[in-house]
Order: C-alpha cells, then sequence, then structure tokens
C-alpha cells in the first residue's frame, strides 16, 4: 500500500514503540525545546535498543512525585536539565563523586538495590571539543556564574588551566561560587563584571560564554543578537584566543561571529550537549560504544 512520506514515518515511528519497549527520557520544566530526544531516538535506533526517549515536564513542586513515578515505573535512566540539577540531587539514594562536589546533577542512573544515582556527564561534555589542545598553564575567563558555570569551572580544573577566572555582576553570588569551589578549584578566582573585565579578556586562552546572552527566543526576535560582551571589551580579546559559547541557538551566536571575525577559534554549546548525551547513554546501556556522530547529525538535523 503506497503512503505519503508523513505518514511512512508516524507508521515506522509507531512499529518501534512495543510492549516491552522501555523508557528514557529529560526531566525539565520547560522542557519541549529539547534536542534530547531527537539525538538519543537516532542512538536508540542505531544501537538497536527497544528503547523510547521523551522530553518529560516536570513542574518544580510536583519533582520528587515524578522521579519516584518513573523508578517505580522501571524507566532505565533519566536526564535533568533546567531548574532541576541542584534540587534532583536530594532525591538521588546516591552521588557520584563529582555530582556530590559540584551540587548539581544531570543524570540519573538506576541503581541494583533501589533508588537512583545521581552523576553529571555536563564536564565530560564540556571538555570533549577542548582535549585537543593542551591547556596547561593557561588562562580562562569565564561568565556568568549560574548552575552551567560549575560544569565548566570542573571542566577546566581537569583540563589542567593554571587560572580561571570567573566573571558575573552579583557579589553575593560570586562569593559563594568561590566558597563552594575553593577546595578542589584553587586556580579560581572572581571579578565584578562592573568594575571592569578587559584586562582580563587580554591574557585569556580560553573565554567561555555561559551567561543566556545571545540565545535565540520565541517570544523576543532582538535576544538573538545580543552579545554578552560590548565592543570595548571584544576589542581587548586576544585573536589567538578560543571563544566557547555554551548556546547552540542560534548556530553562531552573535559573539561568536565577532570573535570569528577577530581571527578566534570558536566553539558552540552544541558539541557539549552532544557528548553529555552520549556519556548518560553510555551509564545506562552498560554499553562502551555510543554512536556519537549519528546523535550529533540528528540535533543539527533538527536545528
Amino acid at each position: 500500500m503506497w503512503l505519503p512520506n508523513s505518514a511512512r514515518t508516524t507508521v515506522n515511528a509507531e512499529a518501534r514503540i512495543q510492549g516491552s519497549t522501555a523508557l528514557v527520557g529529560v526531566l525539565g520544566d520547560p522542557v519541549r525545546h529539547s534536542l534530547s530526544p531527537v539525538m538519543h531516538n537516532a542512538a536508540l535506533e542505531a544501537m538497536g535498543l527497544d528503547w523510547a526517549y521523551l522530553a518529560l515536564p516536570a513542574p518544580t513542586a510536583e519533582l520528587g512525585t515524578v522521579v519516584q513515578a518513573l523508578e517505580a515505573m522501571g524507566c532505565r535512566g533519566l536526564n535533568v536539565t533546567i531548574p532541576h540539577k541542584q534540587a534532583v540531587a536530594a532525591l538521588c539514594s546516591e552521588l557520584s563523586p563529582l555530582a556530590e562536589r559540584l551540587g548539581a546533577v544531570n543524570t540519573l542512573v538506576p541503581r541494583q538495590g533501589g533508588g537512583w544515582l545521581g552523576t553529571n556527564t555536563d564536564v565530560e561534555g564540556f571538555c570533549a571539543p577542548l582535549r585537543e589542545v593542551s591547556w596547561s598553564s593557561k588562562r580562562a575567563l569565564v561568565l556568568g556564574c549560574g548552575g552551567s558555570a560549575r560544569a565548566v569551572v570542573a571542566g577546566l580544573v581537569e583540563l589542567g588551566f593554571a587560572e580561571i577566572v570567573l566573571a558575573g555582576r552579583r557579589p553575593e553570588a560570586l562569593e559563594a561560587f568561590q566558597a563552594d569551589c575553593r577546595s578542589w578549584a584553587p586556580q579560581l578566582s572572581t571579578l565584578s563584571w562592573d568594575s571592569g573585565i578587559v584586562a582580563t579578556l587580554a591574557q585569556a586562552d580560553l573565554l567561555v560564554n555561559t551567561t543566556p546572552v545571545g540565545m535565540a527566543s520565541a517570544t523576543d526576535p532582538a535576544a538573538a543578537q545580543a552579545c554578552p560582551l560590548s565592543d570595548s571589551e571584544l576589542a581587548a580579546l586576544s585573536a589567538e584566543a578560543w571563544v566557547y559559547d555554551l548556546i547552540y541557538t542560534p548556530r553562531p551566536t552573535a559573539l561568536l561571529q565577532r570573535a570569528t571575525a577577530k581571527g578566534c577559534r570558536s566553539l558552540d554549546g552544541l558539541r557539549m550537549l552532544v557528548e553529555q548525551g552520549a556519556a548518560s547513554l553510555r551509564l545506562w546501556s552498560g554499553r562502551s560504544e555510543v554512536p556519537v556522530e549519528v546523535m550529533h547529525q540528528a540535533a543539527l538535523h533538527q536545528l
């Protein structure tokens, strides 16, 4: 029987869902925008796993109920995104040393004895595109001190940076951040953005943007044109520096467009998203080989 392409796609998708199909997914609020289902389902199909990966909205007030219910349902694993990465840690029966150090969890793995192991694959995802270079004795400047900045700082420590400067606009948040990280990131210092970061930019070998400035917005068309650095700040950045923007919509961001025009090497956050997802999939499946490029191409196609 002939079917139009759209109908064939629907039939094929439905054929993959059976009574035996296991559940994996991502918890967040909101979560409908997530690229994780597209890239994970492509990988699951390539791996021949009878699993389906779904975006699962979880309001903050109901997070505990949702996590407990998914365990009872035999869920094979979960990713966790904004705003639950810190709150979900308290719902875990066990935390990996890295998750405990960061105080943030982005991956839940079912424990053999019941409950969830909470861990963090964001660090692995962040580091992946930077491992081709030796960063020993290098300087990094991180913009923003939100949740993702902790994983970034942990990654920079792992990569061997000699100096890490964190720039933010809220002195109390900077102070709390440094206090939390002092024991495992002694090379970290903080800088008030308002006091000027030009001198630090001029010395940076790597600039990492963890702020949401420059991210595309369905409700604000101008948001994608914003840049976290002013013209004078950008002018101070060395053409030899690498610039890593965790944002991947739009591609490239205004920051990366302007950095590339200066001659800087630029990276966006898509590779980090794919690599952290691949690391989670290895934990859930117990397989060391995961089709990372399949995941990357699926995410690119969706964008």
